[in-house]
């Protein structure tokens, strides 16, 4: 059952996203035995992750700083530490081979690493900011997010910055690149999407 939080906007736009996470993380899983599937569905994971980083620092943290004052400014840095650490997982994910073992243990701690972060956000940072933002600057920020997430990087990147305006710039001049490298990468087919039932 959704709690009044949970059916605001920004928070359901938020938990929409760690749910598809998990959702890619389950079918990577069933994939063992199979690289190439693995490998397509943590790209889709890695893709989801990025996206959901950056349009939190560009979007939520700040409103969180701006309304919920000190403790506002608290859990937002960190929360930016939380995407640092998986940031850099991701990273480090890119140089390994799908279908080992270095790589399906680098991808349960960036698993690990994120249940904890979206549980911490969904029981502590959504709520909190959900109770100062009146439904309409809710529905507003849920669109901004959603509209943040189609230019920002859809790779990690680690030694960019994670605050605004820096990361907006960079991650604008990192997006083409990244979008550039997708379209050579490997994502789960559609078959695979409808097979998941996604």
């Amino acid at each position: 059952m959704a709690t009044q939080a949970q059916s605001k906007p920004l928070t359901k736009a938020i938990t929409d996203d760690h749910r598809e996470m998990y959702e890619y993380y389950e079918q990577y899983q069933k994939s063992q035995g199979n690289a190439d599937a693995q490998k397509r569905w943590a790209r889709q994971l890695t893709w989801e992750v990025a996206r959901h980083a950056v349009g939190e620092e560009i979007i939520v943290y700040p409103l969180m700083e701006k309304h919920l004052g000190q403790k506002g400014l608290e859990l937002a840095d960190h929360d930016r530490d939380e995407h640092q650490t998986v940031k850099e997982l991701l990273s480090h994910l890119e140089s390994l081979q799908a279908g080992t073992p270095d790589y399906d243990t680098t991808l349960g701690k960036v698993m690990s690493h994120l249940r904890e972060h979206n549980d911490s956000e969904e029981r502590q940072d959504l709520p909190a900011l959900e109770e100062k933002l009146h439904p309409d600057h809710s529905q507003e920020a849920a669109n901004q997010f959603e509209r943040t997430k189609k230019f920002v990087p859809t790779r990690a990147h680690p030694m960019a910055p994670n605050k605004p305006p820096y990361e907006t710039f960079v991650g604008f001049l990192a997006a083409p690149i990244d979008k550039l490298k997708d379209y050579f990468s490997s994502f789960p087919t559609e078959e695979m999407k409808r097979d998941a039932e996604l």
